[in-house]
This record gives structure tokens, sequence and C-alpha cells, in this order.
């Protein structure tokens, strides 16, 4: 259900990634999340990938397997994330240049880099943090460069509730026991991600809508986004 109490903020989602980033990296690396096996995954890598960039940025990069997947194909990608297990075991398997920042830290000016491709794939799950990232994104990118966002389709993630922003409670449904205290999220409609983009120098390009081969519904929405001129 929607919720406006202060039990439900992105200082909540750190303290629960936190929790959880060991477990969540098993999982990535035995490829035990279904709809990332079957059409996310190679999703975003494709994405990415038709922008030909010589550099990426991650943000919120997790374990890292998206820039070990860059790397193989002689990109150069500079991986962050809040959480510090997880920059610490991106770090270990390799791929890229790893760092621990939040996104309250690259709001405030603290990343200075120059990418060709800034992606943040299933990563951006609060409210004023996500805003400080698209925020920001202009002065990362390169001339002609793009931001490419992959969340959860906002048609199909409603479910049966109303279709308005607002804070959700998390759940680890389908994950094993060693996943505690699920993150809430905040939901946005389409129309409010696209303004995201509008509202901070980003013309929208391109919009994806992968779908998954079994339920033939989509598995996520794309965003790529470029500097407007």
């Amino acid at each position: 259900m929607f919720h406006e109490d202060s039990l439900f903020n992105d200082a909540r989602i750190i303290d629960s990634w936190n929790k959880s980033a060991r477990p969540w990296t098993t999982a990535v690396r035995d490829g035990q999340i279904e709809s990332r096996k079957q059409t996310t995954d190679q999703a975003i890598v494709n994405a990415v990938l038709d922008r030909s960039p010589a550099s990426v940025l991650d943000i919120g990069c997790g374990e890292g397997w998206l820039a070990r997947e860059l790397a193989a194909r002689n990109i150069q990608v500079l991986g962050v994330d809040a959480i510090p297990t997880l920059v610490e075991v991106a770090r270990n398997a390799g791929g890229g240049d790893f760092r621990t920042l939040t996104y309250e830290d690259i709001a405030a000016g603290k990343l200075q880099t120059s990418v060709d491709v800034a992606v943040c794939n299933f990563s951006l799950l609060g409210k004023e943090s996500v805003e400080g990232i698209f925020g920001a994104i202009p002065s990362l990118l390169a001339p002609q460069g793009a931001f490419i966002v992959q969340t959860l389709h906002p048609v199909t993630a409603c479910g049966d509730l109303p279709y308005r922003d607002g804070w959700r409670e998390g759940s680890w449904a389908g994950f094993s026991a060693d996943f505690t205290d699920p993150a809430p999220w905040y939901f946005r409609t389409l129309e409010s991600w696209i303004k995201l983009f509008t509202d901070n120098g980003l013309t929208l390009k391109n919009v994806r809508e992968p779908i998954h081969p079994t339920i033939q519904k989509p598995a996520s929405i794309i965003f790529i986004g470029e500097i407007t001129d």
C-alpha cells in the first residue's frame, strides 16, 4: 500500500540494502532472479551498447555485474554505490573502477567525471535521492552523452493500488530467507518518470519495454535520455 509516514524514506532503503548486500550478491551471481535471466539483464546491456560508448558510469552498480559485461567489450566503467559491501565485492571481481558514493554525494557534486553513458539499472528506488541524481546527470555526461534508466514498468508494477506517485512497501518474496527487512520504494507513474528527464534538461530519445518471453508482459521499462541542446 501507499505510505507517507517517516518509516518510508530514502534512508530506510540504504539501511535495508546494507543488510542484504551479501545475499543479493549471491542471488545475482548464481542467476537466481528469473526475470533478469530471461529479459532485463540483456535488455540493459543492449541499450548501453547501442550507444557505442567508450566510457560508462554505472550508478548504483551493486555487485558489479553490468560493469563486468561492459568491460569485456573494452568499455571503461566507473561504478558507484552507496553500500560499501557491494562496492567491495564488485572491486574484488574486477571489471571497473568502483567507489563508495551516496546519491546525495553525487547530487552535491562530489563525483567529477565525464562519460558517454550514465546508467541506472533498477537502482532508482527512492524519492529525493532519485531527484538529486537526475539533477546531477547533465554535469556527468560528455557532449551527446546519454542517461539510460531501467526500472519497474509503472503499469505492471502498480498492481491493484491507485496509479499515483507514492511510497510502497518492499518485498523479498521469491528470495531466500537470508534476505531481511525489505526496502520500501517510491512508485512513479510514467508521466512522472518522463517529467524527471524533461525537468532536468534531458530529451527523452527512446523508451523500450522489454517483454518477458513467458508471460508476454513488460518485464521493465527503459528510458534513454540525452542532454538537450
